[in-house]
């Protein structure tokens, strides 16, 4: 990847890093699966209205709805309201990066080198490891909600890359469109409009505005500037060069929880993100290739000829052609 492009998957990873302490601000006001689809119904209506459609294939459109939009926040939101720590859910959900490359690997027919391979079974054990802390301390059930969330993130990946449009941000914003009946019809179901409505009410006020600001926070960066250029660098390059930079999120994350909740991961999680990074970086950096001999002085002889003193055009080939050649 050029050196630009690596700077925006950068980029992303520190808005999407800081997009998990809005998220919880926001859990504290409203109910986790009505809080999802209230994100991408705010984001539909004006996608529905202004933005023209973004040329893709109706089945790579709902492709990326149901497991970006949908599946990545009906596990991340109810893992997070269960009670699983802000910053170490950053850290879980880059799980989407391995699923990205197996799955790239396995749908798309990308190949996956042994550096690249190598990094991503590192990135494992040290998400391992994380489950493993959070397992023994507060159950398993909000870990595998969230790393749910995480293949419902890669499933998308692979679908945005498929839909290979020169409109990406168009793409992001009808992808929103898919997410609002499926999650509040689930919501209305299991959480009810007694909650939902008490919750609405509550948020009518002085308390309630930081809730709002995150709300506002996830729909304007977590969702249109981080996954507009995403989507972007994905139709670029293979799922498996990109996805591994998701994996950098939880580097701001867990910083961001520690610093602003007074969230301290223990230090078998420490190692575990640690060994996250260590295995991104390991499998983002292309390796020296080898050195490759020169030919000997006879080769390059004969593989170059000597110019003409006299160059004149060939028979069947344009003179400016001719003439360029000859420069």
């Amino acid at each position: 990847m050029p050196l630009r492009h690596v700077l925006l998957a950068l980029l992303v990873a520190v808005l999407w890093g800081l997009n998990f302490l809005a998220i919880r601000i926001s859990l504290d006001q409203f109910p986790p699966l009505f809080l999802a689809g209230l994100r991408f119904l705010i984001l539909a209506l004006p996608a529905l209205l202004f933005v023209p459609w973004p040329g893709v294939k109706v089945r790579y459109l709902l492709g990326y709805g149901l497991g970006f939009g949908t599946l990545q926040f009906f596990g991340l939101y109810l893992g997070m309201n269960a009670g699983f720590p802000t910053g170490l859910a950053s850290l879980v959900l880059q799980a989407s990066a391995p699923f990205t490359v197996l799955l790239g690997a396995l749908v798309l027919k990308e190949h996956i080198t042994a550096r690249r391979a190598t990094g991503v079974a590192v990135a494992v054990l040290g998400l391992g490891l994380v489950g493993v802390s959070r397992g023994v301390l507060d159950g398993w059930t909000p870990f595998l909600l969230v790393l749910f969330g995480a293949f419902g993130w890669a499933l998308g990946n692979l679908a945005s890359r498929k839909a290979q449009t020169d409109r990406p941000m168009a793409l992001v914003l009808w992808m929103a469109v898919v997410p609002p009946i499926p999650l509040l019809t689930v919501a209305f179901l299991v959480e009810g409009p007694e909650q939902i409505g008490a919750a609405m009410a509550s948020s009518i006020s002085v308390a309630a505005i930081p809730a709002w600001l995150g709300l506002v926070y996830t729909i304007l960066f977590g969702t249109v500037v981080g996954a507009g250029i995403w989507v972007w660098l994905m139709r670029r390059h293979p799922a498996g060069t990109v996805a591994p930079f998701s994996m950098l999120v939880p580097v701001v994350g867990i910083l961001a929880a520690w610093a602003a909740l007074g969230e301290v991961p223990t230090w078998l999680e420490l190692a575990g993100g640690v060994l996250v990074v260590g295995g991104v970086i390991y499998a983002s950096v292309r390796g020296t290739p080898p050195a490759q001999p020169a030919p000997p002085p006879e080769a390059a002889a004969v593989d170059e000829p000597a110019p003409s003193q006299d160059p004149a055009p060939a028979k069947d080939q344009p003179l400016e052609d001719a003439s360029s050649s000859a420069r």
